[in-house]
């Protein structure tokens, strides 16, 4: 977030705006309407099977360098790009990810942008929003219900209750739930045995429900999840419970994209949100294609570098959505690099270019990476008020020096007037034609996959597989699982497996400790590092600043 003499707060700056009722931003985007759902006078659900059209619009991915403390702003570019491009009078949309309570009260903060770049209502977009991970985190405990209510009602499917992978969750971080045991008590109240709690952003539903195409697809694709396995060894699906069309049930209204808006009134679809460094880390694919149907550039981001949601946005959802991203804006910050050039956080306000230059190496292993799909990346430069003129030359000629299309930003400050060189430069990109493609096929190998991932996105030089990981990966290639897409568990803070190994190493080896399969998302979680499916909170969240005063308005949220 860029750094400014302003007294508002983000989340002043939202309060105090004038919003549009959500009647005129439907009616602005051609939205019919039969197709809205009113949640209040500021947000809706839409009724795709209202809207009809060729979903072609151009996508714009937008994502970051490796992040850090400092700051880098990859949602507020995100927002301000698209005010940008609706300032230059685009039929423009931006779709983006929901936030999790964890992180909002945790240490990350929302999901909304910042300060003159915001999708709002924000206090209502951080905190429950229209209910949608309430009801991911329903779906994903009822079935755990109905997983141990089978094995007490006599295990008819002979689960081995040792061998189930179905965790419960809820919207959190509380690392006091990573381990616990259930059924404790007697007979009257189940089988004991141990159990966990994953944060709902990490469930297999939530990336089944922004993987799925539609209501059918997403049935389908709750009736392949696997919960577990038999004392035989034997895969046990959801559909084996016959349970798919009461988890729809749950999830019938939560499938529908949300509309917003941003503060100067651009459309905003936010639908899903899967963490980037132990899920997918992007927003709906539902909510993605419907936005294309609406307008004919879709601005969209995926979460942390691009070594986590643009990996897996291209090859992952894109290769499930069959289409691809016409232009990547990679967002960096004076600050951010300085960080990955050795300096401290008290520091960063020091002006610094040798240590820019060094962590200028992790702004480039990005842009390789982006290249590596057959994408020409642009650079967004998000200016802090710290930022001196070297330090700005010296990113700006690097950038030139290797052919790479760079533009400040200050939307933050200035919301889409901040982002106007920016927008002229995509939408040049957008004219021109790009070779996208993945960087592995699906039926390579399962280590072929990750090797790939390791030395073409991360830079490493090998990966090590455990002796758990290795017999995960045999059983899973004897059910023929190992032609699916591979989705890494990996420290964001990081392009290797350590959090602490920043600006861009070299050389070194990832570890993969288990490899787990999601079939109903269509893809092999493989973990790496210490990452954990359920964050804890830090020592001073943020909660501690949150309070809401006596006419009920929210305080303290960012």
């Amino acid at each position: 977030m860029t750094v400014t003499t302003n007294p508002l707060t983000d989340l002043e700056i939202a309060t105090n705006a004038k919003m549009q009722p959500i009647t005129e931003i439907a009616a602005e985007a051609n939205i019919p309407a039969e197709a809205i759902e009113q949640y209040g006078r500021y947000k809706a659900k839409l009724d795709i099977h209202q809207i009809s059209g060729e979903a072609n619009a151009k996508v714009v991915l937008v994502t970051a360098i490796s992040p850090t403390p400092a700051g880098e702003g990859k949602s507020t570019v995100t927002v301000g790009l698209a005010d940008a491009l609706h300032q230059l009078q685009q039929n423009v949309m931006v779709a983006l990810r929901e936030p999790s309570l964890g992180p909002v009260m945790g240490v990350k903060g929302g999901a909304t942008g910042g300060g003159y770049a915001q999708v709002v209502p924000m206090e209502d977009i951080n905190l429950h929003f229209t209910g949608d991970l309430h009801a991911i985190s329903t779906a994903n405990n009822a079935l755990a219900a109905f997983i141990d209510n089978h094995i007490h009602q006599g295990n008819v499917l002979n689960i081995d209750p040792r061998r189930i992978l179905w965790k419960r969750v809820m919207d959190l971080n509380d690392r006091a739930l990573r381990k616990v045991v259930v059924g404790l008590g007697g007979p009257v109240q189940g089988v004991p045995r141990e159990d966990g709690f994953d944060i709902t952003v990490a469930s297999e539903i939530m990336a089944v429900f922004c993987l799925a195409t539609s209501l059918e697809d997403l049935k389908a694709r709750l009736a392949n999840i696997v919960i577990g396995y038999t004392y035989d060894r034997q895969p046990v699906f959801v559909r084996d419970l016959q349970v798919e069309g009461a988890l729809t049930l749950i999830l019938k209204e939560a499938i529908k994209p949300n509309l917003v808006q941003t503060l100067e009134g651009t459309p905003a679809l936010i639908h899903g949100g899967p963490f980037a460094n132990i899920a997918h880390g992007c927003n709906s694919i539902i909510a993605t294609q419907t936005a294309r149907k609406l307008a004919d550039i879709v601005v969209t981001e995926a979460g942390f570098g691009a070594d986590l949601g643009a990996e897996k946005f291209m090859d992952i959802k894109a290769r499930q959505g069959g289409f691809g991203p016409d232009a990547v804006v990679v967002v960096a910050t004076i600050r951010a690099l300085k960080m990955h050039g050795g300096v401290a956080k008290d520091s960063l306000s020091i002006e610094n270019v040798a240590a820019l230059r060094q962590g200028i190496a992790n702004l480039a292993k990005h842009v390789e990476t982006v290249r590596a799909f057959g994408v020409e990346p642009i650079i967004a430069l998000n200016r802090f008020i710290t930022d001196t003129e070297e330090e700005i030359a010296a990113v700006t000629e690097w950038a030139q020096a290797n052919h790479i299309r760079i533009a400040r930003t200050n939307v933050w400050e200035e919301g889409g007037k901040g982002g106007i060189d920016l927008a002229k430069q995509v939408l040049e990109v957008l004219e021109e034609e790009n070779n996208f493609h993945p960087i592995y096929e699906l039926h390579e190998s399962i280590e072929a996959k990750v090797n790939a991932i390791v030395q073409k996105v991360y830079g490493g030089a090998a990966v090590q597989f455990t002796d758990s990981a290795k017999k995960q990966i045999a059983q899973i290639e004897t059910f023929g699982w190992d032609v699916l897409p591979i989705c890494m568990a990996k420290t964001q803070y990081s392009l290797t497996d350590q959090a602490s190994m920043l600006g861009r190493p070299e050389g070194f080896t990832v570890t993969v400790r288990e490899v787990i399969p999601k079939l109903g998302a269509g893809f092999l979680v493989c973990l790496t590092g210490d990452i954990m499916t359920m964050p804890g909170l830090p020592k001073q969240p943020a909660a501690l600043r949150m309070d809401v005063d006596e006419d009920g308005k929210a305080v303290g949220l960012f």
